[in-house]
């Protein structure tokens, strides 16, 4: 599963690519449109995919594996749509990753994740990495 261009951009809802960089910005790209914009540093923080983890009890899981795992459960165990209660997303993510730290991953950290996740689904850009090789 390739992350490594796709990026998240405060204050821009959606995921984004990676189209160049300036010294006081970057140049985002939407994913459906193509769009360029710049986004500049001052404004926004910039967060790759590619590094973000998700805290577990012992160390870290890779966003990449957990967005495997909710592909791999997808059929018998798809993800709360919309303003579902904590308890109902703890419960789902409890299933996909037994293991999360409960203390440092907060509702609204479960609520970006599956909302990432819909949206690469959506657009057809997770492939397990079994299917890669």
């Amino acid at each position: 599963m390739d992350l490594s261009n796709l990026i998240a951009v405060s204050g821009m809802p959606g995921l984004y690519r990676l189209a160049g960089n300036r010294s006081n910005g970057l140049i985002v790209e939407e994913v459906d449109t193509g769009k360029r914009k710049f986004a500049p540093a001052r404004k926004h923080q910039f967060t790759p995919l590619e590094s973000i983890s998700i805290f577990t009890y012992d160390d870290a899981t890779e966003l990449s594996k957990v967005f495997s795992r909710m592909l791999e459960q997808f059929e018998d165990n798809p993800p709360p749509e919309g303003n579902v209660s904590t308890d109902v997303l703890r419960e789902y993510f409890n299933d996909v990753l037994p293991d999360h730290d409960e203390d440092r991953v907060h509702p609204g950290d479960i609520k970006k994740v599956i909302k990432w996740f819909s949206f690469l689904k959506e657009r057809n850009m997770l492939t397990d990495s079994d299917e890669e090789e």
